[in-house]
C-alpha cells in the first residue's frame, strides 16, 4: 500500500477505454485481487465490472461500507481498511500500533470494525505499525504486540485475520517501522495468534531486502496476503522492471497458499490493458 491520496494521473478520464479480452485469469491457482486506490479513475462499480470481466476475484482496500458494491457484482473484498481510515485527521500509516498513546483509539476502532468485517464476509483487515519518530525497533515491537493482543481474541472468535503491511522506509514511507520481514515475523510470534499475520508487499520488500522468493519460502506461515508492483517505480509488473513475477507467483503457489494476491501497481499505460496483462503474468 502507498499514500492514501490517489495520484492525479489515476484520476484522468477513462471514457472510451476498451477492456482487454475477457478472462485473463484462466488457471486460477492463485486468486487475484485489485487494490482500489490504484485505479481511482474509475467509479467503484465500473472497476468491479471490469474486474469480473478479467477474472479477478476481489477488489480490496475498501472502506467497510463499500464492500457491498463489489459483492453485488460477484466479487469479494480480500482486505478491508482497518482502524485509522475512518477517523478525520488520522493517518493510518503513520499513527499506528507502535505508540501506546494510540492504543485506546485503535483498539476501540478495531473492536467496532471486526464484527462488521465478519458480517461482510471479508477475510482480512489491514493495520500498520506507524512511524518510528525516534522509537527503537525493540520498543516498537513490544508496543505493537501489547496493543494487538487486545484485539486478536475477538478476531479469533470471528474468524477474521488482522494483517500488518510491510512497507519500505527507503523510498515511499520514510521512518515506517514495520519495514523488514524479520521484524514483522518477530511481531507475529510475539502476538501469538493465528489471526494476526503479515501482508507481504513484494514491491516494498524488494526495495528493502530483495531475496523475495527465499523469504516467501521461509516465512509463508506468517503471511496472510501478498501485494504486487514493479520495481523501480511501482508501475506495471512487466519485463520493464527487475522482478520476475511468474517465478514469484509459482513460489507462492508452491507453499500451498490459498489466499489472494493483490495487484497494487500504478498504471502508466491504459489501466485496463495493464490489469489484464498483470492478471495473465500472475496466472501461473
Amino acid at each position: 500500500m502507498a499514500a492514501l491520496s490517489v495520484p492525479s494521473l489515476l484520476s484522468r478520464p477513462v471514457q472510451g477505454q476498451q477492456p482487454p479480452p475477457s478472462k485473463a485469469i484462466t488457471k486460477g491457482r492463485l486468486k487475484q485481487s485489485v487494490s482500489r486506490w490504484c485505479f481511482g479513475g474509475f467509479a467503484l462499480e465500473e472497476l468491479a465490472k471490469h474486474c469480473v470481466n478479467l477474472g479477478y476475484s476481489s477488489i480490496e482496500l475498501l472502506q467497510i461500507d463499500e464492500v457491498q458494491t463489489v459483492q453485488r457484482l460477484g466479487l469479494s473484498c480480500a482486505v478491508v481498511n482497518g482502524p485509522g481510515f475512518y477517523t478525520p485527521g488520522w493517518s493510518a500509516l503513520t499513527k499506528g500500533w507502535n505508540r501506546v498513546e494510540h492504543h485506546e483509539h485503535l483498539i476501540a476502532e478495531a473492536r467496532r470494525l471486526l464484527p462488521m468485517v465478519k458480517e461482510a464476509g471479508c477475510p482480512n483487515m489491514i493495520v500498520f505499525s506507524g512511524n518510528r519518530a525516534g522509537l527503537s525497533d525493540v520498543a516498537g515491537l513490544e508496543n505493537c504486540a501489547a496493543g494487538l493482543k487486545q484485539i486478536t481474541p475477538l478476531a479469533e472468535s470471528l474468524g477474521v485475520t488482522v494483517v500488518m503491511e510491510l512497507l519500505n522506509s527507503k523510498v515511499d514511507h520514510h521512518d515506517y517501522q514495520c519495514d523488514r520481514t524479520p521484524w514483522g515475523v518477530e511481531l507475529v510470534k510475539k502476538v501469538g495468534s493465528p489471526r494476526f499475520k503479515l501482508l507481504y508487499d513484494i514491491y516494498h520488500m524488494q526495495i528493502m531486502e530483495g531475496d523475495v522468493i527465499r523469504t516467501i519460502r521461509d516465512h509463508h506461515a506468517h503471511i496472510a496476503h501478498y501485494h504486487t508492483a514493479g520495481v523501480p517505480g511501482r508501475n506495471e509488473i512487466d519485463d520493464t522492471q527487475e522482478l520476475c513475477y511468474p517465478a514469484i507467483c509459482r513460489a507462492i503457489v508452491d507453499t500451498g497458499y490459498s489466499g489472494f494476491l493483490g495487484q497494487e501497481f500504478i498504471p502508466r499505460r491504459d489501466p485496463l490493458t495493464s490489469l489484464g496483462e498483470a492478471a495473465t503474468i500472475c496466472d501461473v
